[in-house]
């Protein structure tokens, strides 16, 4: 049986304009390399819905994985997240254990932060995302899986 693949989907206009550098493609290709995943394409894409959904579809019926990087953030542009639920065509809502973690996350906050429309984006997934444990700081990644999360093939993750 073949190893599983991987692709990376780089997703920002300032990377493509040079003003922000990729910080993931290193870590991660070692990292899934280290486990036998090879990482097989990365692609540096705008934040153009039309872009994001299509290439989303495109790569994840090639490669058993694909991961995001980019756009989750609260701006107006990051629209990641959304794109993803658009591609897997399930709806974009909040997601209850994100919504609950930055909803904590900004009440403890010393004064305490709000919690407006901005940061709640943060926290609305596609629905069915999984959460994945972040250690190092409050930013949320998750996992959609065309199978509903019953299988190990055809995940979009974004880290």
């Amino acid at each position: 049986m073949p190893n599983p693949t991987a692709c990376l989907l780089i997703i920002g206009n300032e990377v493509l304009s040079g003003r922000t550098r990729d910080a993931n493609l290193q870590f991660l290709a070692t990292r899934l390399g280290e486990i036998g995943i090879p990482m097989k394409e990365v692609r540096v894409i705008p934040d153009v819905p039309e872009v994001i959904i299509n290439t989303v579809n495109e790569v994840r019926a090639k490669f058993d994985h694909v991961f995001t990087t980019g756009g989750i953030g609260p701006t107006h542009d990051d629209i990641t997240s959304e794109c993803v639920a658009r591609a897997f065509g399930v709806p974009w809502e909040p997601q209850p254990e994100a919504w609950h973690a930055l909803e904590s996350y900004y009440a403890k906050q010393n004064p305490p932060g709000d919690f407006n429309a901005a940061r709640q984006r943060m926290a609305t997934m596609p629905r069915g995302a999984i959460l994945i444990e972040n250690e190092v700081s409050i930013g949320l990644h998750h996992r959609q899986c065309a199978c509903d999360g019953g299988c190990a093939a055809h995940h979009a993750i974004h880290v």
